[in-house]
């Protein structure tokens, strides 16, 4: 009987499933939620075009109009993976392109080798690792909006995290986390704190000083976080969440360390100087030329034709482990189109304006004591319906960053409460695509993630509303 109990136990349902599940929620809310919409226009904030709300404008719309009938029901609901699938088809075919690639490199054997010796010459020194990527993770996140820049670098933290003793969720913590985490001490993102402040109409960014320390307090927290979760593993691996999920996972990004003395040939030198230079030329682009996925994307399988010549690869034995390598993360990519169906839903049935609106009415009147807080919370829900820093930004700064003025808070307080209520939130949602490549590369369960990341989302909401109040509180 009581292992009849264990085998019982309530457990999250699987990735896909959950998404389904909140598609068919979303489905529900557009049969009880007023439709509506505010009237937009075109704003442009340094050099990006985003369309923005009119505030006062909001009005119904009627659930069957001349638009048809906004009630998504059981045919909407079954075809909104497919147009999630279609709207995200860049990134799905980034994610499918970066894999393929993936599989030609990590074939060669030059990236194991390597990862072999590096972990052999930090030995107890590992945990360095940690501090160092995240710090840069999170200023890339931080200062230019470094975020799906780093879907090509989860198999290559998993397979180093698992040469160095660890786990392949201290790899997710490193990347996402560190991205994220400079999201949330947003200083100069252009794709976060510049357009809301452009949006909001705040000159300048007069509270860097302030955004500066945020980033500091919020990097160290997450730093020392990941390095206490990753302590704890090493001592004790079967402790770990995804301990099962590693076993049959490892060999797919690690071979075993068999003990000998790990030897670089000519070829896997190239091999290693190959993808360098490809990192650095990513970090360049994105940072000169404005680069994004296609561009990243060409560079990657360009490195990975260049590892199967170097290694002497066959065209047909190239092809094959290209189409292995998209196999491999064929279960991210489709995880992410499924979650952007989620929006799907909502945009046709129109309700995320209505939500909006609510909100927005909701804070009308509360002290400001109270405002940055509520605010915080408010974001905290919108951001689970536009994950997209910048999407939100024009979509609700134009209604809330007025709020400000009639409860007397200044407005890079509201746009301090919109960066943190985003990212803390995306650390959180089934919703963001980055997140879920990541555990869909690695393997590990959405439910997974939340038992690890909540009990460090608890401590980053609290400084977080700390810091949204200080902002209030010190002007601009």
């Amino acid at each position: 009987m009581e292992t009849l109990k264990n085998k019982r136990k309530w457990s999250l349902p699987h990735s896909y499933s959950l998404i389904f599940f909140i598609i068919i929620l979303m489905a529900v809310l557009t049969w009880i939620v007023p439709s509506g919409q505010f009237d937009r226009q075109e704003v442009t904030v340094d050099g990006m075009v985003k369309s923005a709300i009119v505030p006062g404008t909001y009005h119904t719309v009627s659930k069957s109009g001349a638009d048809g009938d906004l009630r998504q029901g059981i045919p909407q609901i079954l075809s909104a993976p497919m147009e999630g699938v279609i709207n995200a088809a860049d990134v799905v075919s980034f994610v499918l392109i970066v894999g393929g690639a993936f599989g030609i490199i990590l074939q060669t054997g030059a990236i194991d080798r390597g990862l072999l010796a590096l972990a052999r010459r930090l030995k107890s020194k590992g945990i360095l690792v940690i501090p160092i990527a995240m710090s840069i993770c999170s200023l890339g996140g931080s200062t230019f909006g470094m975020s799906e820049e780093i879907i090509p670098l989860y198999a290559i933290f998993i397979s180093l995290m698992f040469a160095l003793g660890f786990d392949s969720m201290t790899a997710i913590l490193i990347l996402y986390l560190g991205t994220q985490i400079g999201y949330v001490g947003s200083t100069t993102n252009p794709f976060s704190v510049l357009i809301a402040q452009g949006v909001a109409g705040v000159q300048g960014n007069p509270q860097l000083w302030l955004r500066f320390i945020e980033w500091i307090i919020f990097t160290g927290v997450s730093i020392a976080f990941t390095m206490w979760y990753a302590r704890q593993v090493k001592k004790n691996p079967e402790k770990s969440i995804v301990f099962q999920n590693d076993l049959l996972t490892r060999p797919l990004f690690l071979k075993e360390d068999t003990g000998e003395a790990v030897v670089f040939s000519k070829r896997d030198r190239f091999i290693i100087i190959g993808f360098v230079v490809v990192l650095g030329l990513i970090v360049w682009g994105i940072l000169a030329k404005g680069w994004y996925m296609t561009e990243i994307g060409a560079l990657f399988l360009a490195l990975g034709l260049f590892a199967g010549i170097v290694s002497r690869m066959s065209q047909r034995e190239m092809a094959e482990n290209f189409v292995k390598g998209c196999g491999e993360f064929v279960y991210a990519a489709v995880i992410i189109g499924l979650a952007r169906g989620i929006l799907v839903i909502a945009e046709n049935g129109m309700i995320i304006d209505t939500i909006l609106n609510s909100l927005a009415d909701m804070l009308k009147g509360l002290p400001s004591y109270a405002f940055t807080t509520i605010m915080l919370l408010v974001h905290n829900v919108i951001t689970f319906l536009v994950p997209s820093s910048s999407g939100e930004a024009a979509l609700t700064m134009p209604v809330l960053a007025p709020l400000g003025d009639l409860v007397g808070i200044n407005r890079e307080a509201i746009v301090t409460t919109y960066q943190f209520g985003n990212g803390l939130t995306n650390l959180i949602s089934p919703t963001g695509g980055v997140l879920l490549a990541g555990l869909a590369i690695a393997r590990i369960n959405f439910g997974q993630w939340l038992k690890v990341i909540m009990k460090l989302f608890v401590v980053l909401w609290i400084i977080a509303a700390v810091f949204a109040a200080i902002s209030a509180s010190v002007g601009m």
